[in-house]
C-alpha cells in the first residue's frame, strides 16, 4: 500500500503554496490514486444521466452500500425517465419505501415530467437547465453535469467541503453558503477540464472513505497528504468548522398494530397521512400523541366502541428526522371485528402490506414485528433493508452524499 507522508508547502519559488497551486499540484496524485482505488458502482460503470440523477438523490442520506439494493429495484421497475414520469405515486412510494424524505422522489417524478414535456425525453447537457429542475440543487446539477456529460462543473457536497477545509486549514465554518461559493469557485478554476468527470468523482469518493469525517482521517493511505496543511499542523480533527445543529424536538407517540383475523387471514390496519406536510401521503399503523399505558389504551378502546380479545404491549422504538424525534410505544391489539372501524382505517391482508402499502420507515421496528405473522414480511429483513439516516441533509459521517443548501432545504 502506497504511503504518502512528505509535505510539499511551497513552489518552486519557495513561497507558500496558494490554494489555486495546490489544487493544480495535487490533481495528478488524486487521479492516479482514483483509477486505482475507486469502489465499482453500478452508476459509476454505466454513467448514462438517468442513472447518475437517481443515484445521487438516494446518496444524499444513505450509504452507498444500502443503496445498491434500492437502486437496482428501482431502475428495474422504472428502467427510463418516461417511466418515472408516468408511475403511479403509491408504486413510487412504495419502490422509495425505507429511504426516507420522501420529498426526494416526488421532485423526481415532477422533474420527469418536465424533461419528457420540455427537453424531448432526456436530461439536458446544460448546468444552468439541469439547476432548473425540481430537486436540483448545485451539487446534483454539478455531478449531472460532470459525471453524466463531462462538462467541467464542480460538485461540491459535504464529503468534499470536508477535504477542501482540511487541505487547507480553513477554519470558515462549511454551512455558510459563502465558503461553499469559494469552493466551487477554486474548484471551477482549478479543475481539469478534459477530466472533469473523474475529478469530482475522485475528491467525492476520497472523503467517502479516507478524509473521513468524526474520527481519525486515514493519512498514511491519502495522496492528498503531501499537500495538505492540516496534517502537516496535525489539526485534521479541528476541521471542518461547522455550526452545531439545532437540538430536535421528541415526540412522545403510542402506536397500535390492529390485527383482524378474517378467516383466511390477519389484516392489519393502515390510516393515511395528509397530503402535506411531515410523510405526506404515506401510509401509518395508527398512532395517538402521547407514551399511553395498557390501561390508558384500554380506556381508549373503549370510548372508540372497539371490541378487541388481546391487548398486548410489544417493544419501543425510536426514529430521528432531521428536526425531530419520534420516540414510540407499541401495542398489538386483536380485534373481534371492524364494523365501526371501516370509516376510520384501511384494513390490508399482511402479504399486500409489504407488497403494495408503502409505509414509512419510522415504523420499521413493527413491520418488523408483523413479520412473524406472514412469511412474505421477513423479505424485508432478507433483502432490502430500511435505510433511511436519521440525520440533518449535511450530517457529518452519516449519510454518503451530505446534502448542502438548496438541496438540504428541499427535505426538511
Amino acid at each position: 500500500m502506497i504511503q504518502y507522508n512528505t509535505l510539499i508547502p511551497v513552489n518552486r519559488r519557495g513561497k507558500e503554496l496558494s490554494e489555486e497551486e495546490r489544487i493544480r499540484q495535487m490533481t495528478p496524485f488524486l487521479l492516479d490514486w482514483y483509477k486505482q482505488e475507486r469502489r465499482i458502482l453500478p452508476w459509476r460503470e454505466n454513467p448514462i444521466p438517468y442513472y447518475v440523477w437517481l443515484s445521487e438523490i438516494m446518496l444524499q442520506q444513505t450509504r452507498v452500500e444500502a443503496v445498491k439494493p434500492y437502486f437496482a429495484r428501482f431502475i428495474d421497475a422504472l428502467p427510463d425517465i418516461a417511466s418515472l414520469a408516468a408511475v403511479d405515486e403509491e408504486l413510487l412510494l412504495k419502490l422509495w419505501e425505507g429511504l426516507g424524505y420522501y420529498n426526494r422522489v416526488r421532485n423526481l417524478k415532477k422533474a420527469a415530467q418536465i424533461v419528457m414535456e420540455q427537453h424531448e425525453g432526456e436530461l439536458p447537457a446544460d448546468y444552468r437547465k439541469l439547476l432548473a429542475l425540481p430537486g436540483i440543487g448545485s451539487y446534483t446539477a454539478g455531478a449531472i453535469a460532470s459525471i453524466a456529460y463531462g462538462l467541467p462543473v464542480p460538485a461540491v457536497d459535504g464529503n468534499v467541503l470536508r477535504v477542501l477545509s482540511r487541505l487547507m486549514a480553513d477554519d470558515r465554518d462549511i454551512a455558510k453558503q459563502s465558503v461553499k461559493k469559494h469552493a466551487e469557485e477554486l474548484l471551477t478554476e482549478t479543475m481539469p477540464k478534459e477530466e472533469a468527470s473523474a475529478f469530482n468523482q475522485a475528491m467525492m469518493e476520497i472523503g467517502a472513505v479516507v478524509c473521513l469525517p468524526n474520527g481519525l482521517p486515514l493519512c498514511k493511505t491519502c495522496p492528498l497528504a503531501p499537500f495538505c496543511l492540516s496534517k502537516a499542523l496535525g489539526t485534521q480533527l479541528n476541521y471542518p468548522v461547522k455550526t452545531a445543529k439545532k437540538a430536535r424536538k421528541v415526540e412522545e407517540r403510542t402506536v397500535l398494530l390492529f390485527l383482524y383475523n378474517d378467516g383466511v387471514g390477519k389484516q392489519i390496519a393502515l390510516s393515511k397521512r395528509e397530503d402535506s406536510g411531515l410523510l405526506a401521503g404515506m401510509y401509518e399503523f395508527p398512532n395517538l400523541m402521547g407514551r399511553l399505558s395498557k390501561k390508558e389504551i384500554a380506556n381508549y378502546l373503549q370510548k372508540q366502541e372497539i371490541s378487541y380479545g388481546k391487548l398486548r404491549k410489544i417493544e419501543d422504538a425510536k426514529h430521528v428526522f432531521s428536526h425531530i424525534e419520534w420516540h414510540m410505544t407499541g401495542y398489538e391489539v386483536m380485534v373481534d371485528n371492524r364494523d365501526n372501524m371501516q370509516d376510520k382505517f384501511l384494513f390490508v391482508e399482511l402479504s399486500q402490506l409489504h407488497k403494495k402499502y408503502p409505509v414509512p420507515s419510522a415504523f420499521a421496528a413493527y413491520k418488523k414485528w408483523l413479520a412473524q405473522y406472514d412469511e412474505s414480511g421477513k423479505e424485508d429483513e432478507r433483502g432490502i433493508a430500511e435505510a433511511s439516516a436519521p440525520y440533518h441533509c449535511g450530517g457529518e459521517g452519516d449519510s454518503e452524499r451530505e446534502c448542502t443548501d438548496t438541496e438540504a432545504d428541499l427535505y426538511r
